[in-house]
């Protein structure tokens, strides 16, 4: 498995990304944490790759992830090959989602937080509940029990009473809940605003500068004419 150099001053986000639709959410915000210059430690879940195959024809496998990634992050919201170019991979570290003594596995490993982008509500429960049934889930855990910053990107309507009570308890356990709800504010004229904007909100909630979307200004009208 190739894995970047490891350095002591290195503290990156981990990134995990689970089973829900929803991957192009999950490639604006790597792409938007490396044009701010973070680091990543990047987690894919197993059913994720299944979406991520079904969602853009893209594998993921662990022998080839870096050109697998690539491919991944150069594709539009809108299935379009090559639509981002010149994304560096050079400070990505990938982690198999069975790895459990993995990097992230450990509270002694320093990161940032942690970013949950698409969040199933399998992997909303798992996390609520402690499971640690693979390295995404430890490592939400450990994020937590850190006190580290930890965003759940949820992807699922409509959700269900025991999925709120799960939110409900990452809420209280310190984590920011964002439900992937695009707003129109922003003069959303393609699929790929509507994705940035979640992409954007998310990374607003870690702290991490972007361009991902037009801001609100306090002024009616403002969406209207950026569209325009």
């Amino acid at each position: 498995m190739e894995h970047v150099k490891a350095s002591s001053s290195r503290r990156p986000w981990v990134v995990g990304v689970s089973g829900a639709s929803g991957t192009p959410y999950a490639a604006s915000v790597l792409r938007a944490l490396l044009a701010a210059g973070e680091a990543v430690d990047l987690v894919v879940s197993r059913a994720s790759r299944l979406t991520l195959l079904d969602e853009t024809g893209i594998p993921l496998r662990d022998a080839h992830w870096r050109e697998d990634l690539a491919e991944w992050l150069a594709r539009g919201a809108d299935g379009k090959p090559g639509t981002f170019a010149g994304i560096g991979l050079d400070d990505v570290r990938y982690w198999p989602a069975g790895d459990l003594a993995a990097g992230p596995s450990s509270g002694s490993y320093p990161v940032k937080g942690m970013i949950i982008v698409p969040a199933s509500t399998a992997c909303v429960a798992g996390v609520a509940l402690g499971l640690s049934k693979d390295l995404l889930q430890r490592a939400a855990s450990v994020t937590l029990k850190e006190r580290r910053p930890l965003i759940v990107a949820v992807r699922e309507t409509p959700l269900n009473g025991q999925t709120l009570k799960h939110l409900v308890a990452l809420d209280e356990a310190g984590a920011v809940v964002l439900p992937a709800s695009p707003a129109f504010y922003a003069g959303a004229t393609h699929i790929q605003d509507l994705v940035d904007f979640v992409a954007g909100r998310t990374l607003d909630a870690a702290g991490v500068p972007h361009t991902l979307y037009r801001r609100w200004e306090g002024e009616l009208g403002g969406g209207s004419r950026a569209a325009e």
